[in-house]
């Protein structure tokens, strides 16, 4: 492949002049910083298109007025496939900047798994087994809103996507061969709708293992100690943890304090409490929630180990037959859910049901039932 030609780009009309109406597809990725804040700040955009001469990288500047807006009608165009790598946290950063989450989808990362190629694989090592090309590691860790940015810096952004289309051609061929295209699609399109949902998780409290062993008061606490932290971390621009920790959420749902008083004291004894906030958060700890009625309760019990291991064994069997990487048909969390009695949780409701059904259904009927033999 010849060497990329690459554009920095800080003016919303140079961005909609290079870039070609309606692409077929374009090769998408950001550098973006998440330290101190809730939201990525989006730093940097690398957007690569295909000339008749070659690949073509834009560098595009998020941090110039008006480059957010020029983005958007790219990132909105059903027409036009993104190409990207491990996007969840992308997502978000775009659809944050640009109040647009770029759809549709193909995530390379995803695709290697489902294709049999390997589980979780960064970038480089996946460029590296299916292109044999080796990338530099760089500027994993760089400063990117400083500006101007390094030359070694420019590097590392046009290695991260102008490989895209290449991984593309090859995983989508491989999809095709396997039957296992709608898996992808489905997939990322779960992907996408997750990054652009703007309330969070409905039920933080199941989340962490802590709160699945309160009493049922104790969790309807805990959902709305979390709930609220969501959402005021999201309107502050502030990490959850700096909002309030979990081990405090979870101590002050257990053992709720009689009244603002009490809960000051209790701030004021712990090391990281928000003191100041002592007001929203004694509402929120006694404010029952609108759909609170329909909350999951935990049962507080470890799930059936040896009912949980049969799964897992049967899933490992089927994954193998398969040739996908551990963890790519159902999670632990996942099967821990369905033998408390979910119904196909999360991912498992899609293509993932078709392939377990068969040999999880028999397994889940015998729940209960008294083992014989080893497992």
């Amino acid at each position: 492949m010849s060497s990329p030609q690459s554009f920095w780009i800080d003016d919303p009309a140079v961005l909609r002049d290079r870039l070609p109406t309606a692409p077929a597809r374009v090769g998408l990725d950001t550098e973006f910083i998440r330290e101190r804040t809730f939201w990525p700040q989006l730093a940097l955009v690398q957007i690569a298109v295909e000339r008749d001469d070659g690949i073509e990288v834009l560098l595009v500047d998020p941090l110039a007025p008006g480059i957010a807006e020029a983005l958007r009608p790219l990132l909105a165009d059903p027409a036009i496939l993104k190409i990207m790598h491990s996007a969840s946290e992308d997502l978000v950063a775009f659809g944050h900047a640009c109040g647009m989450v770029p759809a549709p989808l193909f995530d390379t990362q995803i695709a290697a798994s489902l294709a049999g190629v390997g589980g979780g694989m960064g970038y480089q090592r996946l460029v590296q087994e299916t292109l044999r090309v080796a990338l530099p590691k760089g500027e994993t860790r760089s400063d990117w809103l400083r500006r101007p940015l390094s030359a070694t810096q420019l590097e590392y952004a046009v290695d991260d996507v102008v490989h895209l289309f290449a991984l593309h051609d090859t995983l989508a061929g491989k999809l095709d061969t396997q039957g296992r295209t709608a898996w992808l699609e489905e997939d990322c399109a779960r992907l996408v709708a997750t990054a652009g949902n703007m309330e969070g998780d409905r039920w933080p409290q199941l989340g962490g293992r802590a709160g699945l062993f309160l009493d049922a008061e104790a969790q309807r606490r805990l959902a709305r100690l979390l709930r609220w932290r969501e959402k005021y971390a999201r309107q502050q621009d502030r990490p959850r943890s700096w909002i309030l920790d979990n081990e405090l959420a979870t101590l002050l749902a257990r053992d709720p304090p009689a009244d603002i008083d009490a809960l000051q004291r209790r701030l004021d004894a712990h090391p990281k409490a928000p003191r100041k906030l002592q007001q929203v958060i004694w509402q929120a700890l006694t404010t029952a929630l609108p759909d609170e009625s329909e909350m999951p309760i935990s049962r507080g019990e470890e799930p059936d180990r040896k009912q949980l291991k049969r799964l897992q064994q049967a899933v490992a069997e089927r994954s193998a037959a398969l040739g996908l990487p551990d963890g790519v048909l159902a999670s632990r969390k996942w099967l821990e859910a369905m033998v408390e009695g979910a119904d196909w949780p999360g991912a498992l409701g899609g293509w993932r049901r078709g392939q377990l059904e068969p040999v999880l259904a028999p397994l889940l009927d015998r729940a209960g039932e008294p083992a014989t033999g080893s497992v």
